[in-house]
């Protein structure tokens, strides 16, 4: 019962951290093309599966569910003041509940979705991973993963990304730090308002490199904290609570 007191007490403050700068997302200006470029990484950036977990597999009887609050800095971008109409928060907050699963083989699988309290965003996504070596107590684990993830309930706009990369991690008594690279594809298109404000606004396809490192912290058995930061366009800050069986 206790575990399960800390995870709730997390959870509670990471959706009211979410929800503090919850806002609907609605364009009221159009848009030119180099801008809606620009948004479409940073979107995707901020929407795309973040890692936050070390390398080593759940293994066939593992699994972890637990929540997820991902952050982005937005607050010199004028895009974004026009998609929050002038209200836009300096961080775009998306908290998320995530739940994976091992497999045989060191296949790990996994879901996540999100809802953005007082605010159209929602968002969902799937990932699959599978370790190349699975560590030791004198050895690293080396894993690769393939993640997609999708943006819903913003009328003015389809976006979605694709991923895959690799990651390391060590465990050392109640720490595992990781790191990792790869790289995400976004496609976006204009809907809704912003495509009658902007009729001539074509759908973007981009690449963009990710690098991404953390620290799982776990105090009590069950129990894992894990904090990481990505960069990809611009930092992202991650933390997540969970419990692992």
């Amino acid at each position: 019962m206790k575990k399960v007191a800390v995870l709730l007490a997390l959870s509670v403050g990471l959706f009211t951290a979410a929800q503090a700068m919850a806002r609907d997302i609605s364009f009221t200006s159009p848009l030119t093309q180099k801008e809606f470029r620009d948004l479409t990484r940073e979107a995707g950036a901020a929407i795309s599966y973040k890692n936050v977990a070390p390398a080593e597999p759940l293994g066939i009887t593992g699994f972890d569910v637990g929540v997820e609050l991902s952050a982005i800095d937005i607050s010199n971008s004028s895009y974004w003041k026009d998609a929050y109409r002038n209200d836009a928060p300096s961080f775009l907050a998306i908290p998320k509940l995530r739940a994976r699963k091992g497999l045989p083989m060191g296949i790990d699988v996994g879901a996540m979705y999100s809802y953005v309290p007082d605010s159209n965003i929602k968002l969902w996504g799937l990932e699959v991973s599978k370790a190349i070596l699975e560590g030791t107590a004198a050895t690293p684990a080396l894993g690769v993963r393939a993640t997609y993830s999708r943006l819903s309930g913003v009328n003015d706009l389809d976006l979605q990304t694709a991923g895959i990369d690799a990651s390391i991690s060590k465990g050392f008594l109640i720490l595992t730090p990781y790191a990792g690279v790869g790289g995400v594809w976004v496609n976006s298109e204009a809907k809704g308002h912003l495509k009658a404000l902007a009729p001539t606004l074509k759908s973007e396809d981009v690449f963009q490199p990710r690098v991404f490192g953390g620290v799982k912290f776990s105090p009590l058995p069950l129990i894992g904290i894990t904090a990481e930061v990505e960069y990809q366009q611009r930092p992202i800050y991650s933390l997540k609570a969970g419990l692992s069986f």
